[in-house]
């Protein structure tokens, strides 16, 4: 045990947990592919596509600013994961970095927080891209079949699944091609969605862009504000696969960190340029293309890409684009949803978090086997099983996702505060990127979490379902789906520590706090 100058024990070094490797191929990616993988990860054209009507429906015009505000946490987050990555580059990312600052429970609660996030999202995207794809070769009918959607989706999950599983420099190839056609017909979108605003074809659902539209306090209520903020977060969600990839990355104790804060900024550009020139160009109506009709509300960019792009000519090959567009973005958010989940419980297979069974690597592709496999059966499991229950479940289920985001980046940014108390008057720089930011983002997450949970969600009215709860009668659907998820994790890590209690009893990463910073 370390011993401090009084011969007392004293904090731990900064050792990484991640140092000799756990045999995945290391330095596969630069700093390229890695922000390629985390915008990648979010699916811009997809995550507007499923979620600007319902950004739209809770704040009308200050959708915009509420981009803006979504933004805010993310990025202090993303301090939060380039510190603890800096530290300690494990796959692990907030399973590791959680046990590092608060103990073994505290960190397989943060590991359990990725994993039900990222099965959940999957249903969403295996769907979307099931309809896109019928869509796309002009199969409407097959479209609007939730079996045939179903079979489609869960083609699209094996084929990706088989990609993250044959190796990872192949993953990220596919998703810089992938990531360069969604930015590229995104800005040729609101590029020619605001000339036609500005242009007499303007359609009559169209406005002007105004400042107005960048005013926070112009928001109705608190409530609004909540639902607006989270869903926001929501679109930015997946930059931190860009960190779950460390160990295969080249100078894998600074380029991922660099590639989340990189990734989160350019995805506050792209966002905020395709929020208000669609706003601009289709209103916020609830009739015909606008933006508040709920009909338009699950596809906004489909509902009026025919409008800004026409149906003939080369118009009308972006319009069929822009479906392929939004598809894509869905596969290889698919794609980029597996790799972080896999290398999740791999690392705590690793760390005798789970059975041994997930930390198999394969001897030639150099990726996790067993765990990026039962990703995509438990993936498949689960949007199966809710599509053959109800739709409604599987909407409500989705929209829970929120909660388990806000909990597992919330607690990264506590563990961040919590490791690193001890250095923070070392420097401006360590108190701000370290403390001040990643502690605000926390902050914000937790008290994001706790009013959607407990107020918005608990709603009976929000949502499509209502369950009947002993004690708290009837409650929203999306409430009881989003903590439920969290607390079945629970249970589980119980029923892990009574099978193998190895990591609760003797974890083998360093407990504890950053050093203090050497006297002057």
């Amino acid at each position: 045990m370390q011993t401090g100058s009084g011969g007392s024990p004293g904090p731990p070094p900064p050792q990484s947990s991640a140092s000799g490797g756990k045999g995945l191929k290391s330095s596969a990616l630069g700093l390229v592919s890695s922000v390629a993988i985390g915008l990648a990860s979010t699916a811009p054209a997809y995550s507007l596509a499923a979620t600007l009507g319902f950004i739209v429906l809770a704040v009308g015009l200050q959708s915009p600013v509420v981009v803006i505000l979504g933004f805010i946490p993310m990025l202090f987050i993303a301090y939060a994961y380039k510190a603890m990555n800096a530290v300690d580059p494990d796959c692990g990312t907030t399973f590791t970095w959680s046990a590092r600052a608060f103990g073994p429970h505290t960190g397989w609660m943060g590991g359990w927080g990725i994993i039900i996030a990222d099965i959940i999202v999957m249903a969403n995207l295996a769907q979307i891209a099931g309809q896109y794809g019928f869509q796309l070769v002009g199969a409407d009918g097959l479209a609007d079949s939730r079996g045939w959607t179903a079979l489609a989706g869960v083609i699209w999950i094996v084929v990706m699944t088989a990609i993250c599983y044959i190796g990872i420099e192949i993953s990220a190839a596919l998703q810089k091609w992938l990531l360069c056609i969604e930015l590229v017909l995104l800005a040729i979108l609101s590029v020619v969605a605001l000339v036609k605003v500005y242009s007499d074809s303007a359609p009559t659902e169209s406005l002007h862009v105004n400042l107005a539209w960048f005013n926070p306090f112009e928001i109705g209520s608190i409530s609004s504000l909540t639902q607006g903020v989270l869903l926001a977060v929501f679109i930015y969600w997946g930059w931190d696969t860009a960190v779950s990839v460390n160990e295969e990355t080249a100078d894998c104790e600074r380029t991922p960190g660099r590639a989340a804060v990189i990734s989160t900024v350019l995805l506050l550009v792209i966002y905020v340029l395709v929020t208000t020139s669609a706003q601009a160009f289709a209103g916020i109506g609830d009739k015909g293309i606008g933006l508040a009709n709920p009909d338009n509300a699950g596809d906004v960019l489909g509902s009026f890409g025919d409008e800004v792009f026409g149906t003939e000519g080369f118009g009308g090959f972006l319009a069929k684009m822009l479906v392929l567009m939004v598809l894509t973005s869905a596969a290889a958010s698919t794609q980029t949803t597996i790799l972080p989940t896999a290398r999740t419980t791999f690392s705590m297979a690793t760390h005798k978090a789970l059975p041994a069974v997930f930390a198999r690597v394969h001897p030639r592709f150099l990726t996790p086997t067993w765990s990026t496999v039962t990703m995509g059966l438990a993936s498949i499991a689960f949007y199966v099983g809710l599509t053959a229950i109800s739709g409604n479940v599987l909407e409500d289920s989705i929209a829970s996702v929120g909660l388990g985001i806000a909990f597992y980046y919330g607690l990264t940014g506590f563990a961040c505060v919590w490791y690193f108390r001890k250095v923070l008057t070392r420097s401006a720089t360590d108190f701000f990127m370290k403390g001040l930011l990643p502690g605000l983002g926390a902050v914000m997450l937790l008290g994001l979490f706790c009013y959607a949970a407990f107020h918005v969600y608990s709603d009976p009215e929000y949502g499509t379902t209502v369950i009947d709860l002993p004690l708290f009668g009837e409650t929203g659907g999306v409430s009881v789906i989003g903590i439920g998820a969290i607390l079945i994790g629970v249970v589980l890590m119980f029923i892990q520590r009574a099978v193998r209690s190895d990591w609760f009893r003797h974890p083998d990463v360093p407990v504890g706090a950053a050093p203090k910073s050497p006297p002057l």
